[in-house]
């Protein structure tokens, strides 16, 4: 007969998401996980097989918090402004107690990069084509747009939201306020 689990895995992986997020993967161990999550290295395993396996589903759990404001974006009839207005709500999302932790997918490609196992990287690919689709859809309701300038701005804005992660942990509301009014003068 199987061991009834005497936990929630969703709540389980958003405290390891969050450690991984603060933390980085690769300083992330098992012992600090076990001891974040709660549960024991069997359960762990049992669960999620390995270290991976928490960092793949952390990247769901993520991906599930985001959801939101990518859905909204999605959503959005503003098309530019849309895109600008998510840029913002974003700087928002990525803190905790006024902690700014920046994205936690470019968190993890800038930390694992090339190094990271097929499926993580698959995961990470994953979710930023997400994000560029999402943005693709925002930028289509600029009915002047030809398809080829949609998707090199889709692109253009991908790589200015990693800046803009990236940059979330260091510079102050200013200066992140004039880089998203500096990304969207040129759109």
């Amino acid at each position: 007969m199987p061991r009834l689990k005497k936990y929630n895995e969703e709540e389980v992986i958003e405290k390891a998401m969050n450690l991984f997020w603060l933390n980085g993967y690769k300083t992330t161990s098992m012992q600090m996980l076990e001891k974040e999550m709660g549960i024991n290295k069997f359960s762990i395993y049992s669960s999620f097989g390995n270290k991976d396996g928490i960092f793949l589903e952390s990247i769901k759990c993520y991906k599930k918090k985001l959801g939101k404001l990518i859905q909204k974006l999605q959503k959005s009839e503003s098309g530019i402004e849309g895109i600008k207005e998510y840029f913002y709500e974003f700087i928002e999302f990525s803190k905790d107690n006024d902690i700014a932790k920046g994205c936690f997918v470019t968190n993890a490609a800038n930390e694992i990069g090339q190094e990271a196992s097929t499926q993580i990287a698959q995961a990470l690919t994953s979710f930023t084509q997400n994000v560029k689709e999402s943005f693709s859809i925002a930028l289509k309701h600029d009915k002047s747009k030809q398809q080829n300038i949609i998707e090199q701005q889709a692109d253009y804005l991908l790589i200015a939201m990693f800046g803009l992660s990236s940059a979330t942990k260091m510079f102050n509301k200013e200066q992140l306020d004039n880089y998203i009014e500096n990304t969207f003068k040129n759109l």
